[in-house]
């Protein structure tokens, strides 16, 4: 009696073939992307713009505009907080954009760690 080995024994099945491949098109998606992200500037402003600041893609603050009317210098902490206030409202817009971006090449995979 002769034994049958099944096909591709020993190799991957074609399919486990084709999920790799999608996968590493997808990372190459990813990898273009954040590229792409990196490069843009988010620009957040708060107080009506009294205090307007801009961000790169990388989250870099880039530039941090201040309207002289508001720098009072009995009310410092106001100040401040207008400042933490447009950072983090750039950061929200930065990570907005990038969770936006990656779930149009994931297809709204959750990937742990991506954003």
């Amino acid at each position: 009696m002769k034994a049958r080995i099944p096909k591709n024994f020993g190799g991957m099945p074609n399919n486990m073939q084709s999920m790799i491949q999608q996968a590493q098109k997808m990372q190459e998606d990813i990898t273009k992307k954040q590229a792409e992200i990196d490069e843009m500037e988010f620009t957040a402003s708060v107080g009506g713009g009294a205090v307007e600041v801009v961000m790169s893609g990388k989250k870099e603050l880039k530039a941090i505009t201040i309207k002289p009317e508001v720098v009072d210098p009995e009310d410092v902490e106001m100040l401040q907080d207008l400042v933490i206030s447009a950072v983090n409202e750039a950061l929200r817009n930065v990570e907005a954009k990038t969770a936006e971006e990656m779930d149009k090449v994931t297809g709204g995979l959750n990937i742990p760690g991506l954003v």
